[in-house]
């Protein structure tokens, strides 16, 4: 475990200095290659195991819902999937996570404000600049109308080096008078 937002770590907010500006920011767990985080996020993607992102989510909600900075929690957003992995995988890895960490903060879920518009292949073997050249042009706003003056808790599954947060926060920053928090399942060392 992190405990990021139980300590007031600014490990992920440090990651993104001076390239988006953030209210709040946290990550469960550490993620390390072929590590137990890595093999249960290997589970959740790639064999359908769903439940470990609302067992993850269940987690994170419970212990967000004790902390101040979180109670102004308006809406969750996941960073979202492009159509054609959805129908592949069958789900967004991130839904049951957000969906969770929602009900908990008594906040709204919504799939719908960000939309993935272009299909890139994995992240995974890619390095920092590249990731940041594609995470540039994948993403859209979709559903905005009603979000101005929110607090957002952006959740996504990972964080490695920030190009796909920091896409989705730059887009989330053109809605008026925004906040914008983190929450991933983890963050890789």
């Amino acid at each position: 475990m992190t405990n990021f937002h139980f300590e007031n770590s600014h490990a992920v907010k440090k990651m993104l200095y001076g390239r988006v500006e953030l209210e709040n920011t946290t990550a469960l767990l550490h993620f390390s290659k072929k590590g137990l985080v890595q093999e249960l996020l290997h589970n959740l993607k790639y064999r359908g195991h769903e439940q470990i992102g609302k067992f993850l989510g269940d987690w994170l909600g419970e212990e967000l819902a004790k902390i101040e900075d979180y109670k102004d929690i308006d809406i969750v957003v996941p960073v979202p999937l492009h159509r054609n992995k959805r129908r592949e995988r069958g789900y967004n890895q991130v839904t049951k996570f957000g969906q969770a960490i929602a009900k908990a903060l008594g906040s709204e879920y919504n799939e719908g404000v960000l939309v993935k518009i272009k299909h890139a292949r994995t992240q995974v073997f890619k390095d920092r600049n590249t990731r940041f050249d594609n995470a540039n042009t994948r993403f859209a706003l979709g559903e905005v109308e009603s979000l101005e003056g929110q607090h957002i808790l952006l959740v996504d599954d990972i964080i490695t080096t920030g190009a796909t947060i920091e896409a989705c926060v730059t887009l989330l920053n053109t809605i008026p008078n925004v906040k914008i928090s983190v929450a991933t399942m983890a963050i890789a060392e």
